[in-house]
């Protein structure tokens, strides 16, 4: 089968597409006929050489849409042909956190084509618990474009932030695949959103995605602009995946009790905090990764009723793969990238 893959640590010159063998088959896999697998920026992490034990050489891609090829003889319930996603939250089972359904907090958890190979490549074998069934009439690439994205939208937002109908809630980097996800389970929530993006056409599209207000963090100071726009009060939520370069402006635009909630730091890891902002508002700083196994099949439930679409900015098909790796490095991309096997 052919393969986008690196044999070593570097920029997107190291992605290379190779002949291999399809992925073995252990006990309690199944193996499926990728048909659509979409990018995160943890694929970027990876390539660059985030310390940790993975595989290498390395095949990208946590976001698999494709149909059942195999199963191992231990696994029932699984036909050829069917149409699936794949859950890419690896976790044991066994720890006290996977006992009481929180998975995403398991003491061994793990991503696939993060810690495992993923799903840049013609097969993945992957575990049969991670499959969901999805419907003939919804695109692969669509499909793809929802399991990391989504489910880390929807916990970030309706579990960890607990967010209400009629609060505010400001979304940072808005171009961004899981951003965008953000926004739209905030306006399935009944919030109010506001949303911050770099450039014009991206300020255009963000609110034609819906959000009542959109800031071009190159212009000015969004903070600022923020408690303008809620008459000095703040918002009550916000949800950050930036880090290092609007972390403070971000605790500056929240109200008096508001909850910040982090999934991503894609400008760095270090975010300076004002303690006295923190302790006088009464803020709360809260941490949120992927989801619960019921956590994502609350997404793809709501998903599948149409009322989240995923956007995609475009699909490449694998032989791209280093042209999608250098689009996401440059952040040129709006929505989801997609690669077609």
């Amino acid at each position: 089968m052919r393969a986008a893959r690196f044999h070593t640590h570097g920029g997107p010159e190291v992605i290379q597409i190779d002949e291999i063998p399809p992925p073995e088959l252990l006990p309690g896999e199944v193996r499926v006929d990728v048909r659509a697998a979409a990018f995160n920026h943890l694929d970027l992490w990876i390539r660059r050489g985030l310390p940790i034990d993975t595989t290498m050489p390395h095949i990208g891609g946590s976001d698999i849409a494709g149909v059942v090829a195999e199963s191992a003889p231990d696994v029932e319930g699984w036909n050829p042909g069917d149409r699936v996603i794949v859950n890419p939250t690896l976790f044991c089972g066994q720890c006290e956190s996977c006992v009481r359904g929180r998975e995403s907090l398991c003491l061994r958890l793990r991503i696939l084509g993060e810690h495992t190979d993923g799903g840049f490549a013609d097969f993945a074998s992957v575990p049969a618990t991670s499959l969901h069934l999805i419907p003939d009439d919804l695109p692969f690439e669509l499909a793809a474009a929802l399991p990391v994205s989504y489910q880390t939208a929807w916990r970030a937002l309706v579990h960890q932030a607990a967010l209400r109908p009629g609060e505010d809630v400001l979304i940072l980097g808005a171009s961004g695949g899981t951003a965008i996800a953000a926004l739209q389970v905030a306006l399935l929530a009944g919030a109010r959103v506001f949303a911050v993006t770099s450039g014009e056409e991206n300020v255009a599209r963000v609110r034609s995605l819906g959000a009542d207000f959109v800031y071009d963090r190159l212009a000015g100071d969004f903070a600022k602009e923020v408690r303008r726009d809620t008459e000095r009060r703040g918002v009550d939520v916000v949800v950050e995946n930036v880090g290092e370069a609007t972390w403070g402006a971000s605790l500056r635009s929240l109200a008096a009790g508001g909850r910040l909630v982090t999934y991503g730091a894609t400008s760095g890891r270090r975010g300076d905090t004002d303690l006295r902002l923190v302790f006088w508002r009464q803020l709360r700083i809260i941490g949120s990764t992927m989801a619960s196994r019921a956590e994502f099949a609350e997404m793809l439930t709501a998903a599948l009723r149409g009322q989240l679409l995923p956007v995609i900015d475009r699909t490449l098909p694998l032989e791209e793969a280093r042209a999608a790796h250098e689009r996401l490095e440059a952040g040129e991309q709006f929505g989801k990238i997609v690669l077609i096997p």
